[in-house]
């Protein structure tokens, strides 16, 4: 009996080495959000507060080849907008520092923008509207899950500073109608350079996208986009500024209707100031566009958007950062005031990161 039990623990340990020693590298990281946010529309939201406790955990997981490549993906258990177990594609990473995104690779012109900085926080306005003006850099960022995104290497082309990137993706060729249009094609090529002038690093980064739908109703066109951004850095304060314009295929959030979205532009602006263990932060939106149900028809009426934010982070202790946040939100739809979309909301919470 001692020999059978030997011979199992033997076995045992065996298979388990052999399992830890194939197994790739893996790691995971999260955060818990815990605060109070308060609105005070130009509507009905007057004064109304409510408990804010989101939660974000994923999981990486790699591994190097005998010949240099590293192969890399990974998923996420819980984000905070309360999705779960979205797995990522895959990336491969090259001896000379280039990478290729297979599967959820996205468009290039997105992922070489420079960041510009933003207030942090919860605080938001919503409200249900067909305002269709952009509120962000990467309104027409649309691609099917099925394609690839190439990065370059550092210091491309012989020019220091400089990485490029290229991506496409395919998706569903069958013709729908109504808010069925989904990415048919994308195509994207993006930019970014770094450069030092004196104290100050400058970034500058942007690109242009193309899709088509597969959608009768649209016309084969789901958006275009160009998008650019600069930031920079001198010691702990950054400064930032964008600008993207282009036309894109929205759905109407009452009717589910398409409609056509042109001539859309938005600005962004932003600073950061770092203190210590205090983060002082300041960000403006400013887009507008119009829209319309007829599509080859221009529409006539301008949606808008503008926002102003500001924030006052403190790191209380590692991983753990108090913040104190608030906006102030301009919403108009067809010209038209929006009262539930516009307003003020401020927040105050902390983040335990780890």
């Amino acid at each position: 009996m001692k020999k059978e039990l030997l011979a199992a623990t033997a076995l045992v340990t065996t298979l388990v080495g052999a399992s830890v020693a194939h197994a790739v590298t893996s790691s995971f990281s999260g955060s818990v959000k815990n605060g109070a946010i308060g609105k005070d529309t130009d509507g009905s939201a007057d004064g109304t507060f409510a408990a804010v406790n989101k939660a974000n955990l994923s999981f990486s997981a790699s591994e190097t080849t005998d010949s240099g490549i590293k192969i890399s993906t990974g998923f996420v258990v819980i984000n905070e907008g309360g999705t779960s177990m979205n797995a990522s594609g895959l990336t491969l990473t090259f001896t000379d520092g280039a990478k290729l995104d297979l599967i959820k690779a996205g468009n290039a012109y997105k992922s070489k923008l420079a960041s510009v900085p933003g207030a942090s926080g919860e605080q938001t306005i919503a409200g249900t509207t067909a305002n269709h003006a952009p509120t962000g850099l990467g309104f027409a960022n649309a691609s099917s899950n099925v394609g690839f995104e190439w990065h370059s290497a550092a210091d491309a082309l012989g020019v220091d500073g400089l990485t490029w990137g290229i991506s496409a993706s395919v998706g569903d060729d069958g013709d729908g109608t109504g808010s069925s249009s989904t990415t048919e094609t994308a195509y994207s090529v993006g930019v970014s350079y770094v450069t030092d002038a004196g104290d100050t690093t400058v970034t500058i980064g942007g690109g242009f996208v193309s899709a088509d739908d597969s959608n009768s109703d649209t016309s084969n066109s789901k958006g275009q986009e160009t998008a650019v951004s600069m930031t920079a850095v001198t010691g702990d304060l950054t400064v930032g500024v964008g600008f993207a314009s282009g036309s894109e295929v929205a759905t109407h959030t009452t009717t589910s209707q398409n409609e056509e979205v042109d001539g859309a532009e938005v600005m962004t602006a932003g600073a950061k100031y770092v203190s210590g263990d205090i983060t002082f932060a300041v960000g403006y939106v400013d887009g507008d566009a119009k829209d319309t149900v007829t599509f080859g028809t221009a529409g006539i009426s301008t949606d808008s958007y503008e926002a102003g934010s500001a924030s006052v982070s403190y790191a209380v202790a590692s991983g753990v950062t108090a913040i104190l946040g608030y906006t102030d939100v301009s919403r108009a739809d067809d010209s038209v005031n929006h009262a539930e979309g516009s307003g003020s909301s401020w927040y105050v919470g902390a983040t335990v990161s780890f």
